[in-house]
């Protein structure tokens, strides 16, 4: 196999994955996107489509995985970080998920995309939280509030909250995931 047909099927899954994001990100919720229509935004037909995935939702499960994998590398690279570079890379985190704003903003209608961030969210406080206890501090707020209210407020920021920057908003969620 050569490198030009190893990399088709991978370029048109691609097509096809950016085609369902545009779609959505136009207001289309998914039930109402048809492969006709999903198809004719990506420029490929139908046959093409069915080469790759039986239906919509088999390629609405592959986008979300692709998303959410690299959401879960990112969150994940922040429970095994220090105090001094905490803020820095939360700032970095940040400013990822407000390049990928419109993707991000597009997928949290579906709910496993809200339930993966809650509970990434939660494993990062409680990693934070094991460490603080060396040092003494006292749990002072549930888990799942602080993981539900952190989310809530990148949501937040990334619908209406565009004119705070990145440092900003990681100064206000740095203190929520430590205690």
């Amino acid at each position: 196999m050569t490198f030009k047909e190893g990399s088709r099927p991978i370029r048109t899954q691609e097509m096809l994955k950016e085609a369902l994001l545009t779609l959505l990100q136009e207001g289309h919720l998914l039930h109402q996107i048809s492969i006709q229509k999903l198809t004719k935004r990506a420029n490929l037909n139908r046959t093409t489509f069915y080469l790759h995935y039986q239906n919509i939702n088999e390629l609405k499960e592959h986008l979300v995985s692709d998303i959410l994998q690299v959401l879960t590398d990112k969150i994940e690279n922040l429970t095994s970080i220090f105090d001094r570079n905490r803020k820095e890379h939360l700032i970095q985190l940040l400013d990822y998920l407000l390049d990928q704003r419109s993707y991000i903003l597009a997928l949290v209608q579906f709910e496993q995309v809200e339930k993966h961030l809650l509970l990434l969210m939660k494993d990062l406080i409680v990693t934070r939280r094991n460490q603080s206890k060396i040092s003494g501090r006292k749990i002072i707020v549930d888990t799942d509030i602080k993981a539900a209210s952190i989310i809530g407020v990148i949501i937040w920021w990334l619908k209406d909250g565009l004119y705070l920057d990145s440092a900003y908003i990681a100064e206000q969620i740095n203190p929520m995931n430590q205690s």
